[in-house]
């Protein structure tokens, strides 16, 4: 149980110096999610965390399905 706490603190050290040092205007958690979803991607970092990174909206509302037309 310590053991695991000390590396869930370490892991979000070692965000919070990535972001920092990478001049990231986000927050750690953000970053983290961010990381481990797009991990398998070939996607900068910066390109991941920017606010147009998820395309248009038109997009992905085109990639939804329909449940009873809502």
């Amino acid at each position: 149980m310590k053991t695991q706490v000390w590396i869930t603190a370490s892991v979000y050290v070692l965000a919070a110096i990535v972001c920092r040092r990478l001049d990231l205007n986000v927050e750690p958690y953000p970053f983290l999610q961010v990381v481990s979803v797009a991990v398998f991607e070939k996607l900068p970092i910066q390109a991941a965390l920017s606010p147009d990174a998820s395309g248009s909206g038109d997009a992905t509302e085109s990639n939804q399905l329909n449940l009873l037309g809502f």
